[in-house]
């Protein structure tokens, strides 16, 4: 399955790139400079250079599925929160409805609420949250992980899923790119969403309990 990955040159985005090589599929890195396509190129992955602020058909050309990963960050202000999280995540699933690709993985963030208030990354979780229920409602083949706090420790391979998880809690960066490179194909995982902490259940048991 030859996949665009969105946010690609980020620190999750880049694990999810080497997953999908690791996967048997063809990943597109998609970046904003030309300054980043070499760290790619050096890896044999094919760029497409573009900008959630632009026209997306040609980097949606040829590709059978899309990897939403890319994030301004709980810690960037509300204007850059809305540009990204919101407005990008918003044009993407317009784009991907337009040219008629049907599955669409969504990287989300647990708390991810319309209206969440009273948090201090709230503006983040709003944009978030407004992201994922207008995925809800296009007619793509979705599924939107919710990670909790993701950190660079090396993955497991072992998590925990479900519909909503009320206990904080982390997440590696690994493991959660593995979970959204699993859900590519996995049957349980079509149009579902769920919260992803670490856990003891290997990743493709777990999503089978979706």
């Amino acid at each position: 399955m030859r996949v665009l990955v969105i946010g690609a040159n980020g620190k999750t985005g880049r694990i999810i790139v080497d997953r999908l090589r690791e996967g048997a599929h063809d990943p597109v890195a998609m970046v904003r400079s030309e300054a980043q396509i070499q760290r790619f190129a050096d890896r044999g992955v094919d760029t497409v250079l573009a900008d959630l602020e632009e026209p997306l058909d040609p980097a949606l050309e040829g590709c059978d599925a899309v990897i939403f990963a890319a994030g301004s960050g709980s810690s960037t202000g509300p204007d850059k929160t809305l540009s990204v999280d919101r407005d990008g995540a918003v044009r993407s699933i317009a784009a991907v409805e337009e040219v008629g690709i049907q599955r669409y993985i969504m990287l989300s963030a647990m708390r991810a609420d319309p209206e969440s208030e009273g948090d201090p990354i709230s503006h983040y979780l709003r944009a978030k949250g407004i992201a994922d229920e207008h995925l809800i409602r296009s007619d793509l083949d979705w599924t939107i992980v919710r990670p909790g706090r993701l950190t660079d420790e090396p993955g497991t391979g072992r998590v925990r899923v479900a519909p909503r998880i009320e206990t904080s809690g982390s997440v590696t960066r690994s493991d959660t790119a593995a979970v959204l490179v699993a859900a590519l194909d996995h049957p349980s995982a079509s149009r579902r969403r769920f919260d992803l902490l670490e856990g003891d259940i290997p990743i493709a048991t777990a999503l089978d309990g979706l």
